[in-house]
């Protein structure tokens, strides 16, 4: 495994801040990313469901400022 200089030098500082060993400090920083990356992956994907709008009774889409207006009311500026 060939490091580029940057994580090189970032595991000898892990390596003079913690005590540990090459070979301890490479592979703990392994396993904390290694685990990072499954912990910042969602469980299932998120779907959006299209819906009808023209169904939804009192609200016209054709004019936006009314719409902002219905949907915050008259203060929303």
């Amino acid at each position: 495994m060939t490091l580029e200089e940057d994580v090189a030098a970032k595991l000898k500082e892990e390596m003079g801040r913690t005590g540990r060993s090459f070979k301890e400090t490479v592979n703990a920083v392994l396993r904390e990313g290694l685990r990072a990356a499954r912990a910042n992956q969602p469980d299932k994907p998120f779907v959006v469901r299209a819906r009808d709008l023209e169904s939804l009774p009192g609200v016209e889409f054709d004019n936006i400022a009314e719409l902002i207006e219905q949907a915050e009311g008259p203060l929303h500026r």
